[in-house]
């Protein structure tokens, strides 16, 4: 399906603005162009992080074994009354 474009106003200090062009010219794009593609990558980047995120997060869900047996059970592991001062 293809996509639409929309316009969208920003407004700039009239220094970042002539830099913009500057460097615009140098890439061979224009001032739209250069944001464009600046936020494309930073929703892109954006995308990507949650997307990370949920698989760890996943990950961290299912838990991972990490070997060994356990021999102890949780009350003899937090019984404290062996470590009282009588």
């Amino acid at each position: 399906m293809a996509r639409g474009k929309q316009n969208v106003t920003v407004s700039l200090p009239e220094e970042i603005i002539r830099k913009a062009r500057i460097l615009a010219a140098q890439r061979s794009t224009s001032i739209s162009g250069l944001l464009a593609e600046q936020i494309e990558k930073l929703v892109g980047e954006e995308d990507d992080y949650e997307r990370a995120k949920r698989r760890a997060l996943a990950l961290l869900d299912k838990g991972f074994h990490m070997g060994g047996k356990i021999t102890a059970t949780r009350e003899s592991l937090h019984d404290r009354k062996n470590f009282r001062r009588q």
